[in-house]
């Protein structure tokens, strides 16, 4: 008899942590850490920043908001500093540096008078998690199998890197373009509306894409990924990067085109960069963060049995110096928004500064 009660007692345990374990796991599906941060920091913000929902996805048993911020001036002539996040789902580091940098925004808005008079000069939107669905996944597509970096209609003028490069064979496969000749996803629409709706006609706009990338240094990528020609203002390009390199003279950050490793068929912000082109007379600079994510698998190789080590840090420490290390090239980006009338080439300098660039970046092209 008392191994009878023995042995119910140690079923009704197993019961219980199987049932708790059931109930972790379900958690666990329903719970987007990302989303819930992003909707506690909005619910928290001054009255005067604005936010709404651009779209929503469906998932499984939810539907997931892709979320728009608006910080700043409503001038239809102020400069617009774009940052997107979380295009790649698997990318999540991108996400968290966007609202890292927001939650530091937001906290100084509440007793920093410079700050204000700043924000008042420019407009800053953010987009910090573009991929609600594929973050949800835990995948870099979003749920149609979709790589929303691969999903505009534009073709690459060259040979591009096999699968890499964009496929169009199935979903089941990474890199999948889908068919944007039918239609871009909702996700990548959802950024197009706002690109359509701020950009053409602004004298100077600025966008930031926060992605983790393999390397072992900080990339900033700029246009082409569809060819090896240099993007129309390339000069722009130049005089941001030496700006950037006379204030920071210690950053560690690498300036390139993307096409300087490969060439990619669908490229968003090619096809935006193309669009806003033909639009308008101002100066659009759309600029890649990829954060070298080589040097977190080193110091710690065991990542490597986790998809999600392969793109982001998983120690605490690693994990914080990230999401600190990126915040002041983001608060440069937007002061050099503001003062764009200081540096932004015209004439003489401009010719002298895109020869400088096609010395730089394309002696070989």
């Amino acid at each position: 008899m008392t191994e009878l009660k023995q042995l119910t007692r140690h079923r009704a345990v197993a019961a219980e942590k199987q049932r708790r374990s059931n109930h972790q796991r379900r958690a666990i599906r329903t719970f987007l850490p990302e989303l819930v941060q992003l909707e506690r920091l909005l619910a928290e913000a001054p009255e005067d920043i604005q936010s709404q929902v651009l779209t929503r996805i469906e998932v499984r048993d939810l539907v997931l908001p892709v979320y728009r911020i608006d910080i700043g001036s409503l001038a239809e002539d102020a400069p617009v500093v774009l940052l997107v996040g979380g295009v790649h789902g698997l990318e999540r580091i991108g996400t968290q540096v966007v609202i890292a940098w927001l939650a530091s925004l937001l906290a100084r808005l509440l007793w920093d008078d410079h700050l204000r008079e700043l924000l008042g000069r420019v407009r800053i939107v953010a987009l910090p998690i573009l991929n609600p669905g594929g973050m949800f996944l835990n995948q870099r597509a979003n749920p149609a199998g979709v790589d929303l970096m691969r999903n505009a209609p534009i073709i690459a003028q060259g040979e591009s890197t096999f699968l890499l490069g964009g496929q169009r064979l199935s979903p089941r496969l990474p890199w999948y373009t889908g068919e944007p000749e039918q239609g871009m996803e909702p996700e990548s629409e959802a950024l197009k509306s706002v690109i359509d709706e701020l950009l053409p006609g602004r004298p100077f706009s600025l966008a930031l894409d926060c992605h983790s990338g393999f390397g072992w240094q900080d990339q900033i990528w700029f246009p082409y990924a569809y060819r090896r020609r240099p993007m129309r203002r390339i000069d722009s390009v130049m005089a941001l990067k030496l700006l950037w390199e006379q204030a920071y003279p210690n950053h560690r950050y690498v300036f390139e085109p993307q096409s300087a490793h490969y060439l990619t068929h669908g490229d968003l912000w090619d096809y935006f960069y193309k669009q806003v082109n033909r639009q308008g007379t101002g100066t659009f600079i759309p600029l890649t963060l990829e954060m070298g994510s080589w040097r977190w698998l080193r110091k710690r190789p065991r990542q490597l049995f986790q998809m999600e080590g392969f793109f982001n840090p998983l120690v605490p420490h690693r994990h914080q110096r990230v999401l600190r290390s990126h915040l002041l090239l983001m608060d440069f980006l937007v002061h050099a928004a503001v003062s764009h009338g200081n540096w932004l080439p015209t004439g003489d300098q401009a010719r002298m500064l895109r020869e400088a660039a096609l010395t730089h970046w394309y002696r070989e092209a």
